[in-house]
């Protein structure tokens, strides 16, 4: 009989886990869908609730804060998923290392393209709340200073060898969300017209 027990609890609490992390999931995908969409502003923990089809409640037993929401939707946006890897972990970024110096660079461009699909709306939301709250806006900077550290990481592993500062601050600069949003959003380019001058930028910058 305890056995039975034991067995039954073990169910329940694997069922409430998947179901939790579900429900995780479905506000993460709302709540980047309408910061993308509407802004920090114009978004709602309410709004995003009815999205999700969850309670403001378990939004904020789940994540505190509408600006904790904002952060981990970011995070995500990144990486394309909720597991706590740091992009430089990830099989993606070992991947531009392989293969031929043009199969590299392409590949981090698509890699740098994907990204910003999936986070420049939402990166806009921080930007925007960033401005009138000092807590967003040092994390913002914080956001940048890692994503400095990824584009240096990602250029060596790609080009096979050291790149200066200057060079890594050009690139940083030109592979941000706010030129993603200006050459394709605002500028109207397709996805392949914006990798293909991505491509052609970083082999002139990096004299490959």
């Amino acid at each position: 009989m305890p056995a039975k027990t034991a067995k039954k609890r073990t169910y329940n609490s694997s069922r409430r886990a998947l179901q939790a992390a579900q429900t995780r999931e479905e506000v993460l995908r709302a709540a980047s869908q309408l910061f993308s969409d509407t802004g920090w502003a114009g978004t709602t923990l309410a709004a995003i609730a009815e999205e999700a089809g969850v309670s403001v409640e378990t939004i904020y037993n789940g994540f505190g804060s509408k600006k904790a929401l904002l952060r981990e939707a970011m995070g995500v946006a990144v990486v394309g998923d909720a597991e706590p890897i740091p992009f430089a972990e990830r099989p993606e970024f070992a991947a531009l290392g392989e293969g031929t110096l043009a199969e590299r660079t392409a590949r981090g461009i698509a890699t740098v393209t994907m990204i910003h699909e999936r986070s420049a709306g939402i990166w806009q939301a921080i930007v925007e709340a960033a401005s009138s709250d000092p807590e967003v806006d040092e994390w913002r900077r914080e956001m940048e200073a890692s994503r400095r550290i990824d584009v240096h990481r990602s250029l060596e592993l790609i080009v096979g060898h050291e790149v200066d500062d200057a060079t890594v601050t050009l690139l940083w600069v030109l592979y941000s969300p706010e030129t993603y949003r200006k050459l394709v959003v605002d500028g109207g380019l397709s996805r392949a017209e914006f990798e293909a001058l991505l491509i052609d930028a970083s082999r002139r910058l990096t004299n490959t």
